[in-house]
């Protein structure tokens, strides 16, 4: 082994060489910028394993187009309720969670009716500016 080389090696770790192709920004910049990409990057494989999506091809550019469009978008969503609520994505949709909807049938017809939110959901809810969902949504008497 050569311990020359070891120790050279073991001087650079934990320490990255940062490119630009913009020569005004300072290196403080370049690197809030890196480190912004890598939350980025880190809420995409986040918010797909929540999803549960599967690897998806695009041949078509507008298809793919539509699609970093699409993963932006859900991105920028989560990141706004991040900021909004002071929480995680994850503690958040596990809350929203909480709300379901239900449809029930009998011999007067058929009803749909969401369920009562819980004290965790109604605090995201108002934290996001949106109003809890009417109790009854839809109501189809029998024929």
């Amino acid at each position: 082994m050569d311990k020359a080389a070891i120790a050279a090696e073991a001087r650079l770790d934990g320490k990255y060489l940062l490119r630009c192709s913009d020569p005004n920004l300072s290196a403080e910049d370049i690197a809030l910028g890196y480190k912004q990409l890598i939350q980025v990057e880190r809420g995409w494989r986040d918010l797909k394993t929540h999803l549960e999506l599967r690897p998806v091809y695009h041949r078509l550019e507008h298809r793919i187009r539509a699609h970093v469009l699409l993963c932006w978008l859900a991105l920028l969503l989560v990141r706004i309720i991040e900021t909004k609520t002071g929480r995680t994505w994850a503690n958040v949709r596990e809350d929203l969670q909480d709300l379901h909807v239900g449809v029930f049938t009998g011999p007067a017809g058929t009803f749909t009716q969401t369920s009562q939110p819980t004290a965790a959901t109604r605090a995201v809810l108002a934290a996001l500016e949106v109003p809890a969902p009417k109790k009854v949504l839809r109501l189809d008497p029998a024929t």
